[in-house]
């Protein structure tokens, strides 16, 4: 019986690594945690029978505190109460799937408690990859990537030597605006940015993907998942997402991994590695798809992808703003604040604003992003004036 924890069990990923333990009899969940979605959780804890749930809002935590007083489930609230399931003793995997960087300081101590990583929050490494993959590697902790394409790569480089890597080929739909000019973005809305033509995920990171800026981050996390420079890492896009990423070696020799979009693949492998469980779903059928195609990402309409690798090159503290200066700007678009461009101009000035640092601590860390938060609170105050 492997005994699983889910920080984000309410999310997209965490809902379908639910789905995948309701499948799965001897996966086990012993402790869930989520951001405020009460009626969410309680409909899970009366499901799954964790010991231990978690809600970052506090007021939230004592609300589902009283709701399942008539289970055996301990209901924990805020930053305490993640960092308590990241440590408990009877958990062996640990599943990150919690949206934003609160996500940091839980990873850190269940890799310090030995616990293995499936990692889907993107912000542990984008701002902290220098703490994390060290850690990672002292504590012998390993660190399962659960994002399409990072899980793809890390296939594709499996029984290999990495050494001999020559080329990240990171693969990217394009996003549902690929093909169009920038002139064409202004009067993008909130309803157009969300139709995905491929993939089924959460809000925020369907607004990523249509600005490219979800490419970067992985991009910034894959330069810490397999310690390959930014310069070998190369974003291809591929509208059928059907191949979800490839590895070059230096013999000129590609490995691809490929499957149908669906995240639960990914997350499956993750758990259960280095073993493959059936899992129910389409299949690629190779007549009925009978083509595949590449293009070149445009970065100059499209630029959370060229921000990232000007992120990466400024300095280890630089991603952080990008990351939080494009969570607060996509919030603002997702609320029909701002234009669809102008998450890009919030980004990009944040970015200017900031002096970059290496090596930054945690403390340094959340001391970037509220930096970058003001930042944009301030700008978007005097752009609606």
């Amino acid at each position: 019986m492997k005994k699983t924890g889910i920080l984000g069990s309410t999310g997209s990923i965490g809902t379908q690594t639910l789905e995948i333990v309701r499948n799965n009899s001897d996966l086990q969940v012993t402790a869930l945690a989520a951001g405020s979605n009460v009626k969410k959780i309680e409909e899970q804890i009366r499901e799954f029978s964790p010991r231990l749930a978690v809600l970052f809002d506090e007021e939230a935590a004592r609300e589902l505190r009283l709701r399942v007083a008539d289970t055996k489930t301990e209901v924990l609230g805020g930053m305490e109460g993640l960092l308590e399931i990241a440590v408990m003793e009877e958990m062996e995997v640990l599943v990150t799937a919690i949206v934003g960087m609160i996500g940091i300081r839980p990873t850190i101590a269940a890799i310090e408690a030995g616990k293995t990583i499936a990692l889907a929050n993107k912000e542990t490494l984008v701002t902290a990859g220098h703490i994390i993959m060290p850690l990672a590697k002292k504590n012998n902790v390993s660190i399962l990537p659960v994002d399409s394409e990072h899980s793809a790569i890390f296939q594709s480089m499996h029984g290999e030597n990495k050494s001999r890597v020559s080329k990240i080929l990171l693969t990217a739909s394009g996003g549902p605006f690929r093909g169009r000019k920038k002139e064409e973005l202004a009067d993008i809305t909130v309803e157009d940015a969300l139709k995905h033509p491929n993939w089924s995920m959460g809000r925020k990171i369907t607004v990523d993907s249509s600005t490219l800026v979800n490419k970067g981050l992985e991009v910034i996390e894959a330069k810490w998942l397999f310690d390959v420079p930014p310069e070998k890492i190369q974003v291809v896009v591929h509208p059928q997402s059907i191949i979800h990423s490839m590895v070059e070696y230096v013999d000129g020799g590609i490995m691809a991994q490929l499957g149908m979009p669906d995240m639960k693949l990914p997350i499956q492998y993750a758990l259960f590695y280095p073993d493959r469980r059936p899992m129910d779903g389409k299949r690629v059928d190779f007549f009925e798809l009978s083509s595949i195609t590449f293009e070149k990402p445009d970065m100059e309409t499209f630029k959370g992808l060229a921000l990232a690798y000007e992120a990466i090159k400024a300095g280890e503290s630089m991603p952080t703003v990008y990351n939080a200066a494009n969570e607060r700007a996509v919030a603002l678009f997702l609320d029909k604040k701002i234009r669809f461009p102008e998450i890009y101009e919030l980004i990009e000035g944040a970015m200017g604003n900031h002096k970059a640092a290496d090596a930054p601590s945690v403390e340094e860390i959340l001391g970037a992003e509220a930096e970058a938060y003001e930042y944009i609170n301030i700008r978007y105050q005097k752009m609606h004036r």
